[in-house]
């Protein structure tokens, strides 16, 4: 298999309908899940700007940076993504995710993300805002093993986030 160049497509595609934005999320999830800042990068153009709490990535170098240095901090991390809105080229997303820091406490952090998408499916701006959660390991919801969230995994509707 080729790897994933900036000229390929992303599918699916802008202008997006309620399933295709819906599996355009759970796409990013898995990637998300995946906890692979190389692979993550690949959904965003190469001059993608974006927003994260203080941090504002420009480009795919600077979002692969950024993404090593989350994830080296934010352990165990488990993700959920849920489709908002949509209208053309744009998705609005909620999401929850559980990590611990190194000193083994806990956090769920709740957040909204707006996407707008190239013509070629590629995420040209990513705007997030993220509250952090401190929560006992007992009070956990999201426990499967790492990687993508199981198909039969609720969503955050249905844990009641």
């Amino acid at each position: 298999m080729n790897p994933i160049t900036q000229a390929d497509d992303r599918p699916p595609l802008p202008p997006f309908t309620h399933e295709t934005a819906a599996r355009k999320v759970r796409i990013a999830e898995d990637a998300w899940n995946s906890r692979d800042p190389e692979r993550v990068s690949l959904a965003y153009t190469k001059d993608c700007h974006w927003r994260n709490r203080a941090e504002f990535p420009a480009g795919r170098a600077e979002i692969v940076a950024f993404l090593g240095r989350k994830w080296s901090r934010e352990l165990e991390y488990r993700l959920i993504k849920e489709l908002w809105a949509f209208a053309g080229s744009r998705i609005a997303v909620r999401f929850a995710y559980e990590w611990h820091d190194d000193a083994g406490t806990w956090f769920r952090s709740h957040g909204n993300e707006n996407w707008e998408f190239d013509e070629r499916g590629l995420m040209r701006m990513r705007f997030a805002s993220i509250n952090d959660q401190p929560i006992l390991e007992a009070e956990r919801k999201f426990r499967w093993p790492a990687g993508p969230r199981p198909a039969d995994h609720a969503g955050l509707s249905d844990l009641g986030l």
